[in-house]
């Protein structure tokens, strides 16, 4: 599934996936990669100066992210290119967000902010013991929700 969000002429897309390989779920260890577009669809250049992030896990773990740059760059976008690029965040449970925003500035100087669309961050189910429901209530016994 992915996740999009328009702002200020660039679009930012979001695919997120769990990776159990890089996971360990009967240690509370839950991987999830993902892969972030984000295409200049304006008039002019953008540079990417500066992210944040905050992660949510529904283990009750909420934690911020800033930095400069993504994985090690700030790349400069010309209108009608984008820029992709992967990451990951590891998590206490199966499920979780993400959401936040990118700084960019123009040639001009002027900053503004990017918007990343809150992404789910879903990983295996545990299935409660047949007639009996989840902590929220919902019944989960289907894997094929």
């Amino acid at each position: 599934m992915y996740y999009e969000k328009f702002t200020e002429g660039i679009r930012v897309r979001v695919k997120p996936r769990f990776s159990l390989a890089d996971s360990a779920p009967a240690d509370g260890t839950f991987v999830f990669s993902y892969q972030i577009n984000m295409a200049n669809e304006g008039e002019s250049a953008a540079q990417l100066l500066f992210r944040h992030w905050r992660i949510h896990d529904s283990a009750g773990d909420d934690s911020l992210v800033d930095g400069d740059g993504v994985v090690g760059q700030q790349p400069v976008i010309q209108p009608g290119d984008s820029h992709e690029y992967q990451s990951f965040c590891v998590l206490r449970s199966p499920a979780g967000y993400m959401e936040g925003y990118y700084t960019f500035a123009r040639p001009d100087g002027a900053h503004f902010r990017v918007e990343v669309p809150r992404f789910h961050l879903n990983g295996p189910l545990v299935l409660p013991a047949a007639g009996s429901e989840s902590v929220d209530g919902s019944d989960q016994r289907s894997p094929m929700n």
